[in-house]
């Protein structure tokens, strides 16, 4: 395969990088401070920031386009394209570029926070009321769902039953979808269950209003 050498920059990652110098035949290889891969932005030191804004500025600018070109701004309408077209770049691959800071979270709820209030008739309402109508949740809850669900389907496609077993219980409270903990050695258990705050999956989704 031969590589297109004016298209190649080396990346250097992490504290500490001797940043040595790479080529390619007879060509040396240009560093580059970051580059974007399956459309993430990803830098030197793996800091969001960059991808949070640049998520924000393709969002915001369809959301000008869905303002500006629709005369009728109904829940009919603007509904089914923010989920269609804006709300896709707030979430693509947010899983592994998730914002941790307060300033990035805020930029990307801003977007949802505009884009329901463009709809006629919800202009009155404060932004959780118009989540309430519109049976919307928060961005951060719904990436904190997707990001205990997606180990947890990875998990259960790899090892099955073995792993997670649903409680067998009569109780009229809670609901059927119960995990039943198995047999873990060195302490897997404690990772699989329990995430970082020390809440089980049970308490987190009703923390998160499952």
């Amino acid at each position: 395969m031969k590589f297109n050498k004016a298209k190649c920059k080396v990346l250097h990652m992490g504290w500490g990088n001797h940043e040595y110098l790479y080529r390619l035949s007879d060509k040396w290889v240009e560093s580059s401070p970051e580059e974007k891969d399956f459309g993430i932005l990803v830098d030197e030191i793996l800091d969001m920031n960059h991808q949070c804004a640049f998520a924000a500025q393709k969002a915001n600018c369809i959301l000008d386009c869905i303002t500006k070109s629709m005369a009728i701004q109904s829940t009919k309408v603007i509904l089914p394209l923010y989920s269609a077209l804006v709300r896709p770049h707030l979430e693509y691959c947010v899983q592994f570029w998730g914002p941790q800071h307060k300033k990035d979270t805020d930029l990307l709820e801003w977007l949802q926070k505009r884009s329901t209030k463009i709809i006629r008739g919800m202009e009155h309402l404060s932004y959780e009321e118009r989540l309430r109508e519109l049976g919307f949740f928060h961005l951060w809850k719904r990436s904190l769902g997707e990001t205990l669900l997606w180990p947890f389907k990875r998990a259960y496609k790899k090892d099955g039953e073995r792993l997670f077993t649903r409680v067998c219980s009569d109780r009229t409270r809670g609901n059927v979808f119960k995990l039943k903990e198995g047999r873990f050695r060195l302490g897997i258990k404690e990772e699989i269950i329990y995430d970082v705050a020390g809440e089980t999956l049970e308490q987190v989704a009703q923390r998160i209003d499952w």
